[in-house]
């Protein structure tokens, strides 16, 4: 992949990262249908697994109160899996923990689709 078109597929992935806390890409039950793949699906940091829906029906409770930290992010890398799919991994720096998060991301179009997301706990 070109280093230009790399850096610019990097730059759009980060500004999303992580995923469902980056609220400006919208709240609501349709942009979270969106910037989804309808086959999303994630493992958290527990280790157990969680559908699409599953996912969308926790963000949107939790989408009524407030985002309660800045979430930073560190380390981004990224590899293009595919034609218009991409792996980004990072770490997520949370005030009780460090997880290493990997989200598998779709290009459609001029559309970002979440196809996959895993976190890990690393401290």
């Amino acid at each position: 992949m070109d280093k230009v078109v790399e850096n610019a597929v990097l730059q759009a992935l980060k500004a999303r990262e992580p995923i469902f806390h980056r609220r400006e890409f919208g709240i609501s039950r349709e942009a979270l249908e969106a910037m989804t793949d309808p086959e999303f699906w994630e493992v958290g940091a527990s280790g157990k697994t969680y559908a699409r829906e599953y996912v969308i029906s926790n963000l949107l409770h939790r989408y009524q109160a407030p985002e309660p930290h800045d979430w930073p992010c560190r380390d981004f890398k990224l590899r293009q899996l595919a034609v218009d799919l991409f792996l980004l991994t990072y770490v997520l720096d949370e005030p009780d923990r460090c997880t290493r998060r990997s989200t598998i991301w779709k290009r459609e179009e001029d559309q970002w689709k979440i196809v996959f997301h895993q976190g890990t706990v690393v401290g």
